[in-house]
């Protein structure tokens, strides 16, 4: 469940800004790190990408994202993760999200159907011993699922945010809504594998009992019109570790 937790980690909002920031072929990749035994190790790797995807009615965005264990650590705990959600590509409302969770031992699958007229979600959860369990929640207005959120934030107008100002995000997760915040710190240019990049710096907290310590879960996206995330950290209560930025293709500018 470690990668789990990273995601939310991570991190609908209370508007619908135009999407100016993320293109159709976009492909990030990152290096995540764990503390083990007192070392920051490189454990996984973790790669976001973007497609288009023809319906019969509309052209939406596939915002996939995918976490594994590097090789050398599978016989220890291997974790082959899948996160997608499929949005509107211009205001990145969610649509359909899938989640595939092979941790070690543990597996679930979660699908959400959004039903924006009746703030509504259908939820099919499977489990190892395919036990499948339908159940419809209701959710506010602005809920969204983990990873359309993630990409959610890169539409935020930094650039014109004072220092210290938090938005509320509400994120949709394991079928109960999660209340969370990110507040803009300002800006802070990093060293990263791909140079050096001047960044907005974000604290990310919330309402669950994940994430431990005062603006110990923070993100750096770019100061750019692309707005990606290049770093993080994050402190929850099975440890500490980082997401770094490894490579970039197909971004929109």
């Amino acid at each position: 469940m470690r990668i789990t937790l990273i995601l939310l980690t991570l991190f609908s909002v209370t508007a619908r800004p135009q999407n100016s920031a993320i293109g159709t072929h976009e492909k990030l990749i990152y290096t995540a790190s764990y503390n083990m035994s007192g070392l920051l190790t490189d454990i996984a790797q973790v790669t976001m990408e973007t497609s288009p995807v023809k319906t019969s009615k509309a052209t939406l965005l596939r915002l996939k994202c995918t976490a594994a264990t590097y090789s050398k650590w599978d016989n220890f705990f291997k974790i082959r993760d899948l996160y997608e959600s499929y949005v509107n590509p211009n205001t990145l409302t969610p649509y359909l999200y899938n989640r595939d969770i092979n941790e070690g031992s543990y597996y679930k699958a979660m699908k959400y159907t959004f039903s924006h007229k009746t703030n509504t979600v259908k939820s099919v959860q499977t489990k190892k011993n395919n036990n499948v369990e339908n159940k419809t929640v209701s959710i506010g207005n602005y809920t969204k699922d983990i990873v359309s959120t993630l990409y959610h934030i890169r539409l935020f107008d930094f650039e014109h945010m004072e220092i210290g100002r938090s938005k509320s995000l509400t994120i949709l997760f394991d079928r109960k809504e999660t209340k969370a915040q990110i507040t803009y710190l300002g800006k802070e240019t990093i060293s990263t594998a791909i140079g050096k990049k001047e960044c907005y710096k974000l604290a990310i907290g919330s309402s669950a009992e994940i994430l431990e310590g005062n603006n110990s879960n923070l993100l750096w996206l770019t100061a750019d019109n692309n707005k990606i995330i290049v770093y993080g950290k994050f402190k929850i209560p099975v440890g500490n570790g980082e997401l770094k930025i490894k490579s970039v293709t197909g971004l929109k500018h």
